[in-house]
């Protein structure tokens, strides 16, 4: 049989997004109206080409651009609009954050102060791997935090392989440190509102429906012990389960990170800012609702909080001459010292991620108002006799189904249909609100799943059938203790 080359694949997957539009469009499977037809085939030929990855994930999310207004399906105005949302500014100060967290070294600082702290036998450099992971994932992307853990994670194994005695299994420590990153920076992610991009989403879409934010305090109190729980679960699934590596604590490992240790040296100048700047920034987001209430100056929101941090990161100084530089990202001349960011930086950054939310919160809106929505909703209504069991099908569906789907337009799609069930069965709405949104953070069978899905599975050391069981079972896990949690605990935590 002949293999098809990577060319021809990607003109089937090409092929194959026109193809599903017209078969939606022609069988009409759900029996929808014609504006609502015309949306939901535009979805399909969206989530085909997201998940065979015919075309980069960012690019899809620009069909409705073009799409909409010539279907007239909505005008350009307004298909453009949620490309400019507030939340996509919230993830662009997040993103900046992360860059010069990146560029001055901090994380590496954070991660292998963790790690020494932990121990060096091989489960505690897991256990080591996914705590530093998971702090970082609350206060950074999920996205920023599994690049900068990566590279940290390949010279660890580089010298564990170096200095391996033969004791142990070495192919299950990398596997299993690998695969700890991308899930711990998901799991970490859903402490806080900003860790994660469906829990930006999500209150960004109950402060319009119900004039109503959890704040940033109130979230952490309500999701941090099971982000805690899920941490450790991940643990235990990882090294006593799943791939135990039985790798003892080697003195030359303890070697290495004191090493590197001691390479980064004192903490520098910029670090220093870096890490003020990072602390201010976190003081805002948690105490931003008290220092609204005590004074009416300002109102302080998180996106106004993340993009004044992001502009301080390009006028604080970071007390090292800047080098001269040749080209069109040139600094201007006579300016002796550089900023901690320089705009040239932002060429690292993940400028996708915001077009895949503008997009996303594009097909959304029409997707609602096309009365798809309300229609699933209907669906999701027949379990509503039991509290329970409708809290199991909504973190069920939203969990194996961020696995194909862009988990940011998931809950973008999903917020309006919990909340009016909600609203008709006389629930709060955060209660099925809340593990819809935890639960699509949470995927880790599939690399398409999360983008630390993908970054780690691009390490060579992940074989597909091997994420797929680990993230079978971890997304079994996941469904049950935010079951649990969200049934049992979430209502005592909720705010009345």
């Amino acid at each position: 049989m002949t293999k098809l080359t990577p060319g021809q694949l990607k003109l089937l997957a090409l092929l194959a997004g026109p193809i599903v539009a017209l078969l939606i469009y022609l069988i009409n499977p759900f029996s929808v109206g014609p504006l609502a037809l015309k949306v939901l085939a535009v979805g399909g030929l969206m989530i085909t080409w997201w998940i065979s990855e015919a075309l980069p994930m960012p690019v899809v999310a620009l069909l409705p651009l073009i799409l909409f207004p010539l279907l007239k399906i909505n005008s350009l105005e307004n298909t453009a609009a949620p490309y400019a949302n507030p939340v996509i500014f919230l993830f662009m100060g997040g993103f900046m954050l992360g860059l010069a967290i990146e560029k001055w070294n901090l994380h590496r600082r954070i991660a292998l102060s963790i790690v020494r702290t932990t121990g060096t036998s091989g489960d505690r450099i897991v256990l080591g791997f996914i705590l530093a992971t998971g702090l970082l994932s609350m206060w950074l992307s999920n996205t920023a935090t599994t690049m900068m853990m990566f590279p940290i994670a390949l010279s660890v194994i580089h010298v564990m392989k170096e200095n391996h005695k033969g004791e142990g299994n070495m192919a299950h420590f990398s596997l299993a440190i690998m695969l700890a990153i991308a899930y711990a920076s998901n799991i970490g992610g859903i402490a806080t509102i900003i860790g994660t991009p469906p829990n930006v989403a999500y209150v960004n879409y109950i402060d319009k429906k119900y004039h109503y934010t959890p704040g940033f305090m109130n979230w952490m109190a309500m999701c941090m012990p099971l982000s805690i729980l899920l941490l450790f679960s991940l643990y235990w699934v990882m090294v006593k389960w799943l791939f135990p590596n039985r790798i003892k604590s080697d003195v030359a490992t303890r070697k290495m990170i004191r090493t590197e240790m001691r390479k980064l040296g004192p903490l520098s100048t910029a670090e220093s800012r870096v890490l003020i700047i990072f602390a201010g920034t976190a003081f805002l987001w948690i105490f931003r609702d008290l220092i609204n209430r005590i004074q009416s100056a300002v109102k302080l929101d998180d996106t106004i909080i993340a993009i004044m941090c992001a502009v301080a990161l390009f006028i604080c100084p970071s007390g090292k001459k800047a080098a001269p530089d040749i080209g069109p990202d040139a600094e201007e001349e006579g300016s002796n010292v550089s900023a901690i960011l320089q705009w040239k930086d932002t060429s690292k950054m993940a400028w996708g991620i915001l077009l895949l939310f503008g997009g996303g919160i594009s097909l959304a809106n029409s997707l609602e108002k096309a009365g798809l929505i309300e229609q699933l909703g209907h669906w999701l209504a027949q379990f509503a006799g039991n509290g329970f069991l409708l809290v199991l099908i909504v973190t069920l569906v939203s969990l194996f189904i961020s696995e194909i789907m862009s988990n940011v337009a998931q809950v973008i799609v999903f917020a309006p249909v919990v909340s009016s069930l909600a609203d008709a069965l006389h629930m709060n709405p955060l209660l099925l609100g809340i593990p819809m949104t935890l639960a699509a953070s949470c995927a880790g069978m599939l690399p398409m799943g999360t983008p630390p899905n993908a970054i780690v599975f691009a390490s060579g050391y992940i074989k597909l059938p091997q994420m797929a069981k680990a993230g079978f079972v971890m997304n079994i896990v996941a469904v049950i203790l935010i079951t649990l949690f969200s049934w049992f605990l979430l209502p005592l935590l909720m705010p009345r």
